[in-house]
């Protein structure tokens, strides 16, 4: 074991070391407050809010989409595609295109722009505009196109019974109409249709149902990756801004703690010792100093953050500087090390020092004992950080808790590691920190 006493002073919050003073309960912020009306009655349900049990409504996109083009493809393919079908069929089989073919087929197109808005008339609407045409003996053609495009978008949007039942309505209306009514209906004396034309049209209904059905899956496993690659960029910018946080505050807090504490002396001293008030001066100098560079260090990846840092993070290799910015704040710190130093990965060494700097801030801040003893203790799986000290409790700090013991257990939990902090059975104050080391790195256990 290496025993080396020097000085230190360290900074942090102050509410992070209260010797012996338990922390209250954080307080419960109460319900809040109700609006007008509040306690006049059961509350009614908003209008804009869709009754239990309906599906949800489209998506944004799909609302403020209009797909006209498509709908005005479809409607030149339907005319052009059955003018040139109707060549091809004796006119016995067929009554020829007349107005009324023409405005049916351009009763299905129109409803098509209407499909993401409103999928269930859509499909419907094409659906009865079809067997509309079917019954009346026109000839066939891709007629069907208008169903096709409009059962697909609703099923997409996942009004999957809506496009069956629509469907389903189009394939027993055109049975009726081939096998039992085709006589009642033009052209005159009509021979019963085939059977195979009805399973033709039923198995291309499947398929279509089989595709929306593939189209909606991959259409919500896309939106459900976007969502988590939106929710993860989220969380990895809370955790960015807390730990920023966390950096300035132990930043501000340590230098701003010695400043402090130097400027006193310094105002004490001047008329009577003006030597030892220039000291004191030139601590608050140096002090002010390294904590602007560390805050311009921070700043930098908030412009840059993808850049690495242009100076390295502190690390437990500078102890001894917490000990010379603060020796004249007349507290002795004697650091031990026990078992082999393990470098450690740079976030941890970091957070190592943090909470050594923490700790350290809170003894010069809020204990009326002058020494300190640092420890830091290197096992087979992980390392030890310890930070003893004599008390008692000044009182100066605030007693509702703060942020310096947060930060220090977020420091240590975020390596997996954990920190315990809380008064000494002999009296003063402990923080014991635990940070586990990289894998085949460490030496004897921890005992």
């Amino acid at each position: 074991m290496v025993s080396t006493p020097s000085s230190s002073a360290a900074s942090g919050d102050g509410a992070a070391h209260a010797h012996g003073a338990a922390t209250p309960a954080p307080a419960d912020g109460g319900a809040p407050a109700s609006g007008d009306g509040a306690g006049a009655g059961p509350a009614r349900r908003p209008r804009w809010r869709r009754p239990p049990g309906r599906l949800p409504a489209p998506p944004s996109w799909a609302r403020r989409r209009v797909p006209w083009a498509t709908s005005a493809a479809v409607f030149v393919l339907q005319q052009v595609g059955t003018g040139f079908a109707a060549h091809d069929q004796r006119a016995a089989d067929s009554v020829g295109l007349d107005g009324t073919a023409r405005l049916l087929l351009t009763l299905g197109p129109l409803l098509l722009p209407a499909r993401y808005r409103y999928p269930r008339c859509a499909v419907f609407g094409t659906s009865a505009v079809t067997l509309a045409y079917l019954a009346a003996g026109y000839p066939y053609g891709p007629v069907l196109l208008s169903v096709v495009v409009a059962g697909f978008a609703a099923l997409v949007a996942g009004y999957r019974y809506a496009t069956w039942s629509a469907l389903g309505m189009l394939w027993l209306g055109n049975l009726l109409v081939a096998h039992t009514f085709h006589r009642l209906l033009p052209p005159g004396d009509d021979p019963p249709g085939s059977w195979g034309a009805d399973l033709f049209m039923l198995v291309w209904m499947v398929a279509l149902c089989t595709a929306g059905e593939l189209a909606r899956v991959r259409h919500a496993e896309r939106e459900r990756r976007q969502r988590e690659a939106e929710e993860a960029e989220k969380r990895r910018a809370d955790e960015e801004r807390l730990r920023i946080a966390r950096e300035l505050h132990d930043v501000l807090a340590h230098s701003i703690s010695v400043i402090n504490i130097q400027a006193g002396v310094g105002l004490a001293l001047l008329d009577s010792e003006p030597a030892q008030a220039r000291t004191a001066l030139t601590t608050i100098k140096a002090a002010s100093k390294e904590a602007l560079g560390e805050v311009r260090q921070v700043l930098d990846t908030l412009r840059a953050p993808g850049d690495a840092p242009r100076a390295p993070a502190p690390g437990l290799d500078r102890l001894a500087e917490l000990a010379e910015q603060a020796a004249s704040a007349g507290l002795r710190v004697t650091t031990e090390t026990e078992g082999a130093p393990v470098p450690l990965p740079p976030g941890a060494d970091l957070a190592a020092f943090r909470v050594v700097q923490e700790a350290l801030t809170n003894v010069v801040r809020h204990s009326g004992s002058r020494t300190a003893l640092v420890r830091i203790r290197y096992g087979s799986t992980a390392m030890e950080l310890l930070v003893d000290d004599e008390g008692p409790a000044t009182g100066t700090g605030p007693t509702g808790g703060g942020n310096g013991l947060v930060g220090m257990r977020e420091r240590a939990a975020a390596f997996g590691g954990t920190l315990e902090a809380g008064p000494r059975p002999g009296g003063g104050f402990r923080v014991l920190a635990t940070i586990p080391l990289p894998p085949g790195e460490g030496g004897a256990p921890l005992q």
